[in-house]
């Protein structure tokens, strides 16, 4: 067992099966048993469900959204409620994004500088200035556990001298975004820096040593799951991780489906985030150990079969899948409620699964069994 330790933040690293691990982040609001999967609360919520029933999954953490916080209700007026923690009533951690990528994909108007980026608001056209030390005041602010240094998210396809512009920039950003934390952290919360480079594996080499070189508490892997494909984001995960820290917890950031948390769980990945489970569930299609299944599809009209009677979860469990179809002919918000429930509830029993194989070494037969399933 290896364990890296800054005030009350740590990473333990618990066991291994190949390169996939299982470990602990402990923060000051509880730990995270990793790999972890954060269902994302963009706007201070996870759609269309209580704080209290994501918890009940078994989720240990969830993702708020820097960039739409910013804009409303604003990060000093979630300050003075208490912070976000209390905002939202979710007492567990809170790892917040940088808000770049929002910025790069719903901004109008948008200018990168040395200085951060300039744009118009997607809500209401307002102007705004986001630099690495103010994205750090906003989750400092919000009151995030772990916060994310501030990054230009390259597009993708780009050029190599584009993504290596892009990444370079990047790099400076994370050393001011690291200033920043030190300056307006509080005791326990912790800074990840994030390794940009495209698909090019020197420039990934090349971002990884700059910010192991700043010792952040945890690093992610940004500019994947941006239309690259499967086959190219496993590529480039595959030498990305291997340039980082073993001490430390690694993230990617955006991702995904069960397969592409497979194939990153495979090459030592830790944490996960992505909205597919709810927004996924809003329009009618449920995660279970079957597979995918479209709710709205004319064959369930009479299966009175329950959802996924192996997840532990009312809604997997108790309600037909005929009466699931028929909430999303009727285009009743139940419907939403209830498959958004049971996905987050799949996904986390999911990763509960993971971290078991990985811990009795059977990940590599676990892996081709729910392959074989989902490929089908």
């Amino acid at each position: 067992m290896t364990s890296t330790t800054t005030e009350k933040f740590s990473f333990s690293l618990h066991s291994t099966d190949g390169k996939a691990r299982t470990g602990v982040v402990r923060t000051p609001r509880g730990d995270i048993r990793t790999p972890a999967f954060m269902p994302v609360g963009t706007a201070a919520t996870v759609k269309a469900m209580y704080p209290e029933q994501v918890r009940q999954t078994g989720a240990d953490i969830i993702l708020g959204n820097t960039y739409h916080l910013m804009l409303r209700p604003g990060a000093e007026q979630v300050a003075s409620f208490g912070g976000l923690h209390k905002f939202m009533n979710w007492h567990g951690p809170i790892l917040t994004d940088s808000g770049g990528f929002q910025v790069m994909s719903l901004s109008k108007l948008r200018k990168i500088t040395e200085q951060g980026v300039t744009f118009q608001s997607h809500i209401d056209g307002t102007k705004f200035e986001v630099s690495p030390e103010r994205s750090i005041e906003i989750q400092c602010l919000l009151g995030a556990d772990i916060q994310m240094a501030f990054d230009e998210c390259t597009p993708y396809p780009c050029t190599k001298k584009e993504a290596d512009d892009s990444m370079q920039l990047s790099m400076r950003w994370a050393k001011r975004s690291m200033e920043s934390f030190e300056n307006n952290s509080a005791k326990g919360q912790a800074l990840f820096g994030i390794v940009q480079g495209s698909v090019f594996e020197d420039l990934r080499q090349q971002s990884a040593q700059a910010l192991r070189e700043l010792d952040f508490h945890g690093y992610a892997i940004g500019g994947l799951a941006v239309g690259e494909g499967h086959e190219m984001m496993v590529k480039t995960l595959r030498y990305t991780a291997d340039f980082l820290p073993t001490d430390k917890p690694r993230y990617l950031m955006g991702v995904g489906t069960p397969l592409d948390i497979l194939a990153a769980v495979e090459q030592g990945i830790d944490m996960f985030d992505c909205v597919m489970p709810t927004r996924s569930g809003r329009h009618g299609q449920a995660f279970t150990w079957e597979g995918k299944m479209n709710l709205g599809n004319a064959r369930f009209r009479d299966d009175l079969a329950p959802l996924d009677e192996r997840v532990d979860c009312s809604a997997s469990r108790d309600y037909s899948r005929a009466y699931l179809h028929h909430l999303f002919k009727s285009k009743e918000m139940l419907g939403s409620m209830l498959l958004s429930w049971a996905n987050i509830a799949f996904y986390q029993d999911f990763m509960k699964e993971v971290r078991a194989e990985i811990a009795q070494n059977r990940f590599e037969a676990f892996a081709a069994d729910i392959r074989q399933r989902w490929e089908k």
